[in-house]
């Protein structure tokens, strides 16, 4: 089934998207993370992802996926080496920088990160609202977008009464609203049954084919696209292959 997401979500100016996604590499120099004075958790990690590349980071438990997401949505910083996003070195952005550069990027985290007291309609619309979109510009986007992950009918409700599956959808449908050119997904599919796993694959692969630089955490290999980057982390080392080229 082919999913024509460009009806799903609110359309974009073609030529203003390619002038931004162009800038949307990440590159990572020798860098390593470690908290306080424990071991490194990632140590000497190498790789470079193109603009517009779609890319699955696997291994187990523990081994540093979720931490090298943070690092490439600068909510943590590196303890050693170099990390090159939008063509700035991330150690020298100032931090008042920072959420201009976020709104650039979808994030769906593990936690989710829904306001409880917004409606599901309401927390995927948000970045919308952010942007100075008007409601009645984007009412139609927003429910369809709903309808399509499964919570057309959940719309009214609040993040408390939804389960753990509703949840992650909803953050998926807040992550993909805006089209964003970097999409950092951390297990997006942990919560859900398979066949809407398969869905919100497909959700993200379309959303990768209109441009979006696409990274996604997850232990669900069977769900990874043939035709998809894989980053395997384990032990604090980085190994994969990216457009064909060995990592590690």
């Amino acid at each position: 089934m082919h999913i024509n997401i460009s009806q799903q979500i609110p359309n974009a100016e073609t030529s203003a998207k390619s002038s931004t996604q162009s800038d949307a590499n990440i590159h990572f120099e020798r860098v390593g993370f470690r908290y306080d004075r424990e071991g490194e958790i990632l140590s000497d990690i190498n790789f470079s992802l193109p603009p517009g590349s779609m890319t699955f980071i696997i291994g187990p438990s523990g081994a540093g996926k979720s931490t090298l997401l943070k690092l490439i949505y600068l909510n943590m910083r590196q303890s050693r080496g170099h990390i090159t996003l939008f063509g700035r070195d991330t150690s020298q952005i100032d931090r008042k920088e920072i959420p201009a550069l976020k709104r650039r990027m979808g994030i769906v985290l593990q936690d989710f990160r829904l306001i409880d007291h917004l409606s599901v309609f309401e927390n995927v619309a948000l970045p919308l609202r952010v942007a100075g979109r008007k409601r009645a510009d984007y009412k139609d986007d927003v429910l369809g977008l709903l309808k399509w992950v499964g919570l057309g009918h959940r719309s009214h409700a609040l993040p408390p009464t939804l389960s753990g599956g509703e949840k992650q959808r909803a953050a998926i449908a807040r992550a993909v609203i805006t089209k964003p050119d970097i999409l950092i997904a951390d297990e997006p599919t942990g919560n859900v049954d398979s066949d809407m796993g398969r869905r919100l694959i497909r959700l993200f692969t379309e959303l990768n084919r209109l441009g979006t630089t696409t990274i996604i955490a997850t232990h669900n290999t069977t769900l990874i696209p043939e035709d998809a980057n894989i980053l395997s982390i384990e032990h604090g080392q980085v190994t994969g292959t990216i457009s064909g080229e060995h990592i590690g």
